[in-house]
Order: structure tokens, then sequence, then C-alpha cells
């Protein structure tokens, strides 16, 4: 018997999130990059991270990705993708007129977001976007709108309790769709109360698969005394799992970009622990964290944790 398995606990209750990892949209960018690959050959240029992962982002590195910040780093020759993240109008204007060939892997419910904003602004609204302003997807939101004066982005409730706008009759908001889903709805609230004439989405612009996360994470929350949650630091919808976590009774939630990082030392003490992926973390990172767990307790029971299934896919 190893030296690991003597001196762990004799049984660990291991709680697997489901539904967690790629989500639809992720899987149509990386596909895209994967495709477009094959089809065109290396190096195919992408700009920004096509999804915020570390382990996806050096997989299509090795195949031939070139990840760049801003368009003077590219190859006009060669390929250009947008990242599932989105990007402004001047991006696209200008990847146009640099590239013959631009592939656009923003995901369909940012681009949801794209389509509704641009909406507001023909009807003259004043335009609250709810989300980090630093974040890609935020970028790329208000970016449809270049010249557009009547946007505001706010991130807390705070804010939203202070938020003025020129036309209390004529506003509306969208939201990031990786927020956490608790805190958005808190945010909304607050601006319906103040603003009662403000149009929205019938429902808050967080997609399916971000709310199906969070939900499941907080019944894991429920079970398991410890989360882990495997997705990169840069990772909004994988740093909003943990925060989940950690607001719905965990005694202890963990950011991990793999295996290699759980800190074994401090999650002896718990025999029920969960696990979850963010929507750009590979199966694959979740298998390996089992087998790490096998080679360090001797016996390992595990529950699924199952609050929905998701049957989406979009196409390429």
């Amino acid at each position: 018997m190893s030296e690991q398995k003597k001196n762990a606990p004799n049984v660990v209750d291991i709680y697997l999130a489901e539904p967690r990892g790629f989500c639809a949209g992720v899987r149509r960018a990386v596909s895209l990059v994967e495709e477009s690959l094959k089809k065109y050959g290396a190096p195919v240029f992408v700009r920004h991270e096509i999804v915020h992962n570390r382990h996806v982002i050096q997989e299509l590195e090795s195949k031939g990705a070139v990840f760049v910040e801003e368009l003077c780093e590219t190859d006009a020759a060669k390929p250009l993708i947008i990242s599932a993240h989105g990007a402004g109008k001047a991006v696209h204007e200008q990847s146009q007129q640099k590239h013959k060939i631009v592939i656009d892997a923003t995901c369909p419910l940012v681009a949801k977001i794209h389509n509704e904003i641009k909406k507001y602004a023909q009807e003259g609204k004043d335009i609250i976007v709810i989300g980090k302003a630093s974040h890609p997807e935020i970028i790329g939101t208000v970016g449809q709108l270049p010249d557009y004066k009547k946007i505001t982005i706010i991130n807390t409730k705070e804010q939203a309790e202070t938020v003025e706008v020129e036309n209390p009759d004529e506003i509306a908001f969208v939201s990031q769709t990786t927020l956490s889903v608790d805190d958005t709805k808190e945010i909304i609230a607050i601006l319906q109360k103040r603003f009662p004439k403000i149009a929205g989405l019938k429902r808050q612009d967080i997609c399916y698969a971000t709310t199906n996360r969070q939900n499941a994470v907080k019944a894991l929350a429920e079970k398991a005394e410890c989360v882990l949650i495997i997705g990169s630091q840069n990772s909004s919808n994988s740093n909003q799992l943990r925060h989940v976590a950690q607001k719905n009774g965990a005694k202890f939630a963990c950011l991990i970009n793999d295996a290699q990082e759980v800190d074994w030392q401090k999650i002896a003490s718990f025999q029920k622990i969960g696990i979850s992926a963010g929507a750009s973390a590979p199966e694959h990172l979740v298998e390996e964290l089992l087998k790490e767990f096998a080679k360090r307790y001797n016996n390992i029971n595990i529950h699924h944790v199952i609050i929905a299934k998701e049957n989406v896919k979009f196409k390429i």
C-alpha cells in the first residue's frame, strides 16, 4: 500500500455536479479552431483566447493555433478567428479589411446580446450593461455601439442604486452571460424598482449553461463540505462557481486548473467533496482528478448530483 493511501481517510464521498464542463458555445468555438486547422493548415490566428482555459489553449497551440491580442500580430495571408467572447464592431471591420478569411466563433448567446443592445440603441434608449468592464465579453458588447453615448456599465448592487440615466422612461438593460445568477437577479430587481419602465429580455441574459452549472454547485454545497471547481483563474464562469459554493454552505471552495493544484493536506479533513468544472474546462480534467483521488483514498463513493440534462447544440 502506498504512503498516500496509508495516511488517507478510509472513505471519501465524491459528489459530481451535472451538468459541468464544456457548454455548447465553448464546444462550437473549439471545434471551429480545430476544423480551421484541418482545412487551412497551421498557423491559424485567434484574436484573444478562444475560451478562458489554460489546458484548451495549450492543446490548440500544440496543433498550430496562434493566440494574439491585437490584429497587428497576425499574418494577413492566414485565417483569423474571433473568440467565443465576441468582439466590437471596429475589430470585425479591421479583421475583414486585413484577412481574406475571418471566422466568427462568438457564442450565439453572446451574439444574441449584441443584437439586443443594437436594437435598444436604434430605439434611442439609455442602456445599462451589467458586467465587468474589463471582461472581453463586455468590451465586445459595448463595442457594438462605438459612437453611442447612452451606455453605462455597472457590476454591483451599490452601482445599481446610484446609476443615473438621461430618460428613466426610455431605458433598457443587458448583462454579461457568465455572471452570478443570484447577484444579477438582485441588481436587476433594484433597477426595475428604480426604473419601472426598464426593458430587458424576459429572462436575464445569463446563459442556460451558466445557470445550470451554478444551480448544480448550489446542490453540491448542500451535500459536500469541500467543493473543488476545475477552471482557469481568468474564467469568469469558473470563478462564479467557486463564489456560489462559498455562498451556499461549503466550508471550503477552491478553483484549480487541474489535479496538480489540489492541496491534498488541506482537503484531507473533509470526507464529503464536491467536484464541478467551468463551462470552458474539458472533461478529461475531471477524469484525471478522480484518478488522483483513487490513488490517495482507500474507498471512494461517487454520487451524481444531476439538476438538468443539456442537449443544446450550436451549428458550426
